[in-house]
């Protein structure tokens, strides 16, 4: 456990000089430390300045065995920690200078309040990714939209979380 709490967002590596890229890839390594991610597949990456979740498809990940579809709540852990991290990366965005240590206490508080998912198609697919795009954000939440495709670009599963910092 003392690994975990080590590599945590609130042990991020943040300076003057840290560029937004670095942040988003200290934010990714935070995430891909999570066992509960790790045991998964799910994956964090910073693609165009972007954070996108990766989900390669595992028979272990399967919940229809009959269809060897991909398991809902597995999507749903992908859409629900897309939406955390980029609610974190938005956070260090907003914050100017003199306001970074407060950000790092928010981004180590940030936690999910709601989540509503709704799965579009069966979860077939190689790979998994993930987007997130941010709806709202206020001074102690912050509401997200998040989506899934697969490897042929179809939309599998969509989803709105409000997350608390």
């Amino acid at each position: 456990m003392s690994h975990i709490k080590t590599t945590w967002t609130g042990q991020l590596k943040i300076q003057a000089e840290t560029s937004l890229t670095d942040i988003l890839q200290q934010l990714c390594d935070a995430f891909n430390h999570s066992p509960f991610l790790q045991h998964n597949g799910i994956e964090m990456r910073v693609v165009d300045d972007q954070i996108q979740g990766h989900l390669n498809m595992h028979p272990n990940l399967i919940g229809n065995v009959a269809y060897e579809i991909l398991h809902g709540g597995v999507a749903a852990t992908l859409l629900d920690s897309l939406g955390g991290v980029v609610a974190m990366a938005e956070l260090y965005k907003r914050a100017d200078e003199h306001h970074r240590a407060q950000v790092l206490k928010q981004i180590e508080r940030l936690a999910t309040l709601d989540l509503r998912v709704d799965y579009l198609t069966a979860g077939r697919g190689q790979y998994f990714i993930a987007h997130a795009e941010v709806l709202r954000m206020g001074k102690k939440s912050c509401t997200m939209r998040m989506s899934m495709q697969n490897d042929c670009a179809v939309n599998i599963a969509v989803a709105i979380a409000s997350y608390v910092y």
